[in-house]
């Protein structure tokens, strides 16, 4: 489903309003909020105990899309075949408890299982913020540099996954060591929490210079970034797209839509609208917590709802994240 066609059902059924990446629900009688986000997805590895870590990097991530620091838990939600061996099942979960208590420090606190004709992995997480800490998806101005947290490039290389195991025909004119280098720096990225992000942001007194914020998943880049010029008469260029090496070409081989930036990401970046003032000294602060960041891309007043990919845009191949 699609963007406009999600938009479109939940007009017709009366739920329609403006997009967030969570739910933001006051706290009565104090300044907090509880952000709380549902996200479920279909195996994307074969490896468990991956795919528990990727599922669980994909709920939590959209929770510091609204820049909270911390998960207060997350509720497992695991459909499998009644045919799939239980141990596959316990990787699945093994893999999610080893991201919540090992990578972002939080915890499993419940869920719920079902027999499913196809796996479905994934949940709820919670955390708490101040209100006046959130940072929307809305909110770009005229002028805002776009940064970028992670490079682009999953589904086209993931895809390569699936082939180099099924038909490795289709890839005889690739490097099968490259490939497989591209893959388990695409795994790396799955799997990495956006929180010293949301943490990075934090460390600054005021933090106003973020403008908006999303993270990059399912509508990819260009569609993320479509979604940051709701409610404003504003237009985005793309100028760099940072992406994982070999991305580009198999999305020409593969027929993904990489020029249009359009490729479905997991567990991808945060994408932030940063006044021009701030845009280095923030860069440099991500860089120096370890956070591989990009300026791809500038917030203009071209035609309002635009986001177009710049004629002498710049792909960055990247090999190391």
């Amino acid at each position: 489903m699609g963007s406009n066609d999600l938009e479109d059902l939940l007009k017709k059924t009366g739920l329609s309003g403006d997009i967030e990446d969570a739910a933001v629900i006051p706290v009565p009688n104090s300044d907090m909020a509880m952000v709380k986000n549902i996200d479920i997805i279909t195996p994307i590895v074969d490896e468990p105990d991956i795919m528990g870590e990727i599922a669980a990097c994909n709920v939590t991530n959209d929770v510091f899309a609204m820049n909270v620091p911390e998960i207060s838990g997350m509720l497992v939600f695991l459909g499998i075949n009644t045919n799939t061996p239980m141990e596959i099942a316990e990787g699945i979960l093994k893999g999610i408890s080893n991201f919540m208590e090992n990578k972002i420090n939080s915890k499993v606190v419940g869920g719920h299982t079902i027999y499913s004709e196809w796996p479905l992995i994934g949940g709820t997480a919670t955390g708490f913020v101040k209100r006046n800490s959130i940072i929307r998806k809305q909110g770009v101005k005229e002028g805002d540099n776009l940064i970028l947290t992670k490079p682009i490039g999953l589904q086209p290389v993931m895809a390569a996954y699936r082939l180099l195991k099924d038909m490795p025909e289709m890839l005889e004119g690739y490097s099968e060591k490259q490939l497989r280098k591209s893959i388990k720096l695409a795994i790396k990225i799955m799997t990495e929490s956006n929180q010293n992000v949301v943490k990075t942001i934090h460390s600054f007194k005021d933090f106003s210079f973020i403008h908006a914020m999303t993270d990059v998943t399912g509508f990819g880049l260009a569609g993320h970034l479509l979604e940051m010029l709701q409610n404003s008469n504003l237009s985005a260029v793309i100028e760099t797209i940072p992406s994982i090496r070999l991305s580009e070409s198999l999305s020409i081989d593969l027929g993904y839509a990489f020029d249009e930036c359009t490729c479905a990401e997991t567990a991808g970046g945060i994408l932030m609208a940063v006044d021009p003032l701030n845009t280095e000294e923030f860069s440099n602060t991500l860089s120096s917590n370890g956070i591989s960041n990009w300026t791809v891309g500038k917030i203009d007043t071209i035609t309002p709802g635009l986001v177009r990919i710049s004629k002498n845009v710049e792909n960055i191949e990247i090999s190391k994240y």
